[in-house]
């Protein structure tokens, strides 16, 4: 396991979004969401590919509370960019998202 320092983890700009829309992304390699992931007045809405669909539906995703990545260059997926990426966890079913213990304010930091 390699050693990250603690600037490299205060690089990441870490907030909570509530997903406003899933669709399945068709043109994805592999089975992907596209999400609209609302982050506040801030922010606003920005959208992500997530690869959910062995563990979520759609429907299931929508008004859930997530946490993502905001700062990262957006990533170009065939023809959909992705502008954040929600973290989750690899788990024996599927990636499981990370969300809060309890509900925050859409765009909270991390910290």
């Amino acid at each position: 396991m390699d050693l990250a320092n603690y600037s490299s983890f205060e690089s990441l700009d870490i907030r909570v979004g509530t997903i406003v829309d899933a669709q399945d992304l068709e043109i994805a390699e592999k089975p992907a969401f596209k999400l609209i992931i609302d982050f506040g007045n801030k922010l606003g809405h920005l959208q992500s590919s997530a690869q959910l669909t062995e563990v979520y539906s759609a429907e299931a995703l929508v008004d859930k509370q997530i946490l993502a990545v905001v700062n990262f260059p957006p990533k170009q997926i065939a023809n959909f960019i992705s502008q954040c990426l929600v973290l989750g966890v690899y788990s024996k079913d599927g990636v499981v998202l990370l969300s809060t213990e309890r509900p925050c304010e859409n765009g909270d930091k991390l910290g």
